[in-house]
């Protein structure tokens, strides 16, 4: 009675909301669109995911999605929300783009032959006449393929900003307004070539661009295509195929070997092996029965499964695990910073530039058509697009990697702190340990006493039972046929084979001690099976490795000192027993006042501040919800592996990073000069500028080995 009159739980004051703004091209749009939708009431924080092209934005209540759009559009982009966070909407740019491009490339070619031809010795009235042919059809190319770079520009000066876009559009605009000055006028010379390959090299630089971000961020997509299309569904005693986006907690779904499941949900009827190495990275396939859980994706390998539907489409844990890989290009790292400030003085220092250069060269006695080229060589060259690239499409590589090994990184700014690591501090009981006890001594039972022990512990809901029960359904063990099986609290199971009285029972004159036994009815014949709680596999070579990379891990664990002798013995690590929650906080805070970077891998509920307060922290899937919302990165699986595979992915993540800002800082140092003093076409500059970008995403693409 009191549960039905208790009040109900307060909604959260803020809620978040997903917007697409594909018109997002460089670092200074990221500043632009977090920087506006921070300034405006009601807006608690706003996250660009550059290479999904979408804000992440915490809001109050009171603020609606067509409110958030007004306030984007507000700034000079264009939005769209998006109600399922795994949605790719990255394809329709792509296509917009990939048009343009054909009918550039189509033109430029054609006007190409025209130009080549006056290049030749074409005079008079047939020169007059090549242009006027260059002219209609350089014309509509620029109307339509400029399309991409003028409406943006012209959003963002509409509400009085600059973006990349309006230097492009300038320069596009200025060789093709010279060219047709030039035709009108009878000049001898036309830029329509110029201006038609201009924008080719621009498009081409800019699909590009944008289909090696989508390559950065294709784990998500192939993690959601693992999961079935559908599943056959048992309704009103009839099998019938439902797809997945169809689907609803409670339906019966039937699984053949061989199937992908639909959904996630637990085993009704059946036994069979599931792979999961699409999640965990583990090529071993798992055994299950009924009462266990399987997730989407999931492959069942052996036999065919009932399976009741708990959780579909975006409420599955495969879901989950996109969006936080979503969420994990949203980091702000401290190069994330620097290339924001820099694209800050990006718009006003082009321009700067440009007008500079303009001015010197007429004034250094240079006509106005070279001027006016020189000045929108500089426009188009000098640009913060691959400074932008930088840091993200290294973070979304590198996170898409380690996913692909069972590694999900929440925030890609993690990986940097993590590359910082010194110290490694583990909590024992699931961490190093899988958290779970294991029989040791099941040698001592004969064939024909297993199936017995096998039926009587799944009888029992012990933790003791359900692991001795687990064990054995691994070495496929069949259960017995026991009669009257009864539960006595505190006890034990009992029942009746073959006529004969067994058990699964507390020792007797245990004392403080637990254990379990089998005991028959003669009352002769007793076998006492002792547990134990193993270390995870790879624990003592992760722990050699993470000395190797100059990490020093040691175990700070709440148990007793006598219950770590053996883990530290085994692992060769200092241990620290009987630590509160305060204590490990208080050794953390000790640390980072030497000046130490602490790595935090821990699971328990008392983990959770620690994990918080270290410089980075990891957390076993297996760890409590607390923990696991407070760790940077959770990795999947019963390995300890993962743990040094995640600080040899960050640092080499943090070495690409400092390779492309190397790459971009170089590219402006080396090409804005050559522009300024005229030894850069615009054509030249366009090629150069789309051509940093690349480069710095093709060096990012490297990390998609970084978690091996």
């Amino acid at each position: 009675m009191a549960n039905a009159l208790a009040p109900p739980s307060p909604e959260p004051a803020t809620i978040h909301s997903l917007f697409a703004v594909p018109g997002m091209h460089c670092a200074g749009c990221i500043a632009k669109v977090e920087r506006g939708l921070a300034d405006i009431p009601g807006i608690v924080s706003a996250r660009v995911n550059y290479s999904a092209k979408r804000v992440a934005i915490e809001h109050d209540r009171a603020l609606s999605p067509p409110d958030l759009r007004d306030a984007i559009a507000g700034i000079g982009f264009a939005a769209e929300p998006l109600a399922d966070p795994t949605v790719d909407e990255g394809n329709a740019e792509s296509s917009i783009l990939l048009k343009a491009l054909a009918v550039a490339g189509f033109a430029s070619m054609n006007v190409m032959l025209l130009s080549v031809s006056i290049w030749s010795g074409a005079d008079g009235a047939t020169r007059e006449l090549f242009h006027w042919l260059s002219a209609l059809i350089a014309l509509p190319t620029v109307a339509y393929a400029g399309q991409p770079f003028f409406r943006s520009a012209f959003a963002a000066l509409r509400v009085g900003r600059t973006n990349m876009d309006v230097p492009i559009s300038i320069g596009v605009l200025l060789a093709t307004g010279m060219s047709l000055y030039e035709t009108i006028t009878g000049g001898r010379h036309a830029w329509f070539d110029g201006a038609v390959m201009l924008l080719t090299f621009l498009l081409a630089g800019r699909w590009l661009d944008g289909a090696m971000r989508g390559k950065a961020r294709d784990g998500v997509a192939a993690l959601l295509r693992q999961t079935a299309p559908g599943a056959y569904v048992v309704q009103a005693g009839q099998r019938k195929w439902v797809e997945a986006r169809h689907l609803a907690p409670g339906m019966v779904m039937q699984v053949a070997a061989g199937e992908r499941f639909a959904a996630d949900g637990e085993i009704r009827e059946g036994r069979s092996s599931i792979d999961l190495s699409f999640l965990t990275g583990e090529s071993q396939p798992k055994a299950v029965s009924i009462g266990d859980i399987v997730h989407a994706g999931a492959l069942n390998v052996d036999g065919p499964l009932t399976v009741i539907v708990r959780a579909c489409g975006p409420d599955t844990v495969i879901a989950d695990i996109a969006r936080m890989m979503d969420a994990a290009g949203q980091g702000k790292s401290r190069y994330v910073r620097i290339a924001d400030r820099a694209s800050r003085i990006y718009a006003p220092a082009v321009h700067l530039l440009a007008a500079l250069s303009f001015a010197g060269w007429m004034l250094a006695g240079a006509g106005i058509h070279q001027a006016l080229l020189i000045a929108t060589a500089v426009l188009l060259i000098t640009c913060p697009c691959a400074l932008g690239l930088a840091v993200p499409a290294a973070q979304v590589v590198a996170c898409g990697a380690l996913m692909r090994r069972g590694i999900l990184v929440k925030d890609g700014s993690a990986l940097e702190r993590l590359a910082e690591a010194d110290r490694v501090i583990f909590d024992k009981t699931g961490t190093l340990t899988l958290g779970r006890p294991e029989p040791i001594n099941l040698a001592l039972l004969t064939p024909e006493e297993k199936p017995i022990v096998l039926t009587l512990a799944r009888a029992s809901g012990h933790p003791l039972s359900i692991a001795l029960a687990a064990t054995l359904q691994r070495q496929g063990v069949v259960a017995a046929i026991i009669e009257d099986m009864v539960e006595i609290p505190g006890v034990g199971v009992r029942g009746l084979c073959r006529g004969r009285t067994v058990a699964l029972e507390r020792p007797s004159g245990a004392g403080a001690w637990t254990g379990l036994a089998t005991e028959f009815s003669t009352g002769s014949n007793r076998v006492l099976l002792t547990f134990a709680d193993a270390l995870r596999p790879d624990a003592v070579a992760t722990t050699v490795q993470l000395r190797a990379m100059g990490l020093e891990p040691i175990i700070v664990s709440g148990d007793r000192p006598q219950a770590l002798h053996a883990i530290a013995l085994a692992t060769d690590m200092l241990a620290t027993g009987r630590m509160t929650p305060q204590a490990k906080l208080a050794m953390i805070e000790r640390l980072k006042a030497q000046g130490h970077r602490v790595l935090m891998v821990g699971d328990g509920l008392n983990d959770g501040p620690a994990l918080a307060a270290g410089h980075v922290s990891l957390a076993p899937s297996s760890a409590s919800d607390v923990s696991q919302l407070a760790a940077d990165a959770v990795f999947l699986g019963d390995s300890l592996a993962p743990v040094a595979i995640a600080v040899r992915a960050a640092r080499r993540t943090l070495a690409v990073v400092r390779q492309n800002f190397a790459l971009a800082i170089g590219y402006n140092v080396l090409a804005v000069p050559l522009a300024i003093a005229g030894m850069v076409t615009p054509l030249v500059a366009a090629l150069a500028m789309s051509g940093s970008s690349i480069i710095v995403v093709a060096n990012a693409l490297r990390l998609r080995s970084a978690a091996k």
